[in-house]
Parts: structure tokens; C-alpha cells; sequence
């Protein structure tokens, strides 16, 4: 079984304007004499490689902890794009049909037009991840990416390191943390590339 990590190192990457730094706290040391070593950490919900619910931007709309499994969990498509801003047209001439999660490969230089969005929702996309800190437009106004892709129940993952990923087919697993009504949660997302493993089709 091949599983590539695509995970950044939470307190190493990069962080979003505004958000907080994480930071790691050492309460007790086996260097300092202790017993144990036991560490707190402080950072905020989007730090890092993580996932958006819909409670991001919509009121009373499911948190983290509501997302179903099968948003985060199964078959995707790696999709490498050019830089720039993905349109509803690019999306209805040229994206992936026969998928339900989608990852945008771009070196982060790649963003989501309210127009694209309501495409990937037609084409019935369940999430959509990119390795960038953030898939709206620089020029949005009013979050209108995220409104449409999470109102329409499609999860986000942002920060995703696809450096060593091919374009192609591979099954995702990139669980949340459980915390009841918050509106996101660092993840730890992985893809396996063996497509005996996820597919329950025998070896030819």
C-alpha cells in the first residue's frame, strides 16, 4: 500500500493573515526532571492543513463535528491548474464528471470563482481542497466562494501540500477533529495510491 502524506507541519507552515501563530507549550519535561513530557497547543482552527464546514460562514449551519465521513473519506481526483482564477466555465468544459472530491494542484496560486463553485455543486462535488491557504479570489467581496461551496455542502480543505502528488486517481482520508459546534479543525489527510486497496476490484 503507497500512502503519501499531504499534510503541512502545523507549527512550520505557513500562516494566514489575522489567524494566530501556533505555538507549542512545554508543562512538564523528562530533560527538566519530570516524570513525563506533556505539551499544550495553542493555535487557531485554520492553521496549517484544515478543513472549512459549513458553520465558516453560514449561521446555524453544521459544524465540524456534523461533516459526514463520506465528505473526507473516499475516492478523489487529483487535478493540477493553472494560476489564476477558476471560472464556471473552465469547470463545465474541462473538470472532472466522474468524481465527488477534488484536490487543485497549483502551488497555491490557484482560486475559486463564485461561478466555479456553484459548477462543482452541479456536478455534484462533495469537497474540494487546494494546496493554498485559502480558495477565494484576493478580490472577493464578502466570502463568496466559501458562502456558495459550503452552502451548497461542499467542505473545504485548504493548506494541502501536493508537492509529490501526480495528477490521477486516489483515495482520501482526511478526518476532522470532533469538536462539537466549531467551524473548522486541522486535519491530517493522506492519499493511498494502490487502486486494488479502494476500489475492491481484483488484480488483473
Amino acid at each position: 500500500m503507497r500512502i503519501t502524506d499531504i499534510t503541512n507541519e502545523i507549527l512550520s507552515a505557513e500562516v494566514y493573515e489575522g489567524d494566530p501563530v501556533p505555538e507549542l507549550t512545554s508543562l512538564a519535561s523528562l530533560k527538566n526532571g519530570d516524570r513525563y513530557n506533556l505539551n499544550a497547543i495553542s493555535m487557531g482552527l485554520h492553521n496549517g492543513t484544515h478543513m472549512d464546514a459549513p458553520l465558516h460562514f453560514l449561521d446555524g449551519a453544521d459544524g465540524i463535528d456534523k461533516v459526514k465521513s463520506d465528505a473526507f473519506i473516499g475516492p478523489c481526483t487529483v487535478l493540477e491548474v493553472s494560476p489564476g482564477i477558476i471560472t464556471g466555465s473552465v469547470v463545465e468544459e474541462y473538470f472532472p464528471r466522474k468524481t465527488e472530491r477534488l484536490l487543485l494542484k497549483s502551488g497555491g496560486r490557484a482560486f475559486i470563482h463564485r461561478s466555479a463553485a456553484d459548477a462543482m455543486a452541479y456536478l455534484g462535488y462533495k469537497l474540494v481542497g487546494t494546496d493554498g491557504l485559502d480558495v477565494e479570489p484576493p478580490q472577493s467581496e464578502n466570502y463568496e466562494t466559501h458562502k456558495a461551496l459550503l452552502g451548497q455542502n461542499i467542505v473545504i480543505l485548504e493548506g494541502l501540500d501536493l508537492s509529490n502528488v501526480k495528477n490521477g486517481e486516489y483515495f482520501l482520508i482526511a478526518p476532522p477533529l470532533k469538536i462539537e459546534s466549531a467551524e473548522a479543525s486541522p486535519v491530517r489527510a493522506l492519499l493511498i495510491t494502490d487502486y486494488v486497496f479502494w476500489s475492491g476490484k481484483p488484480e488483473a
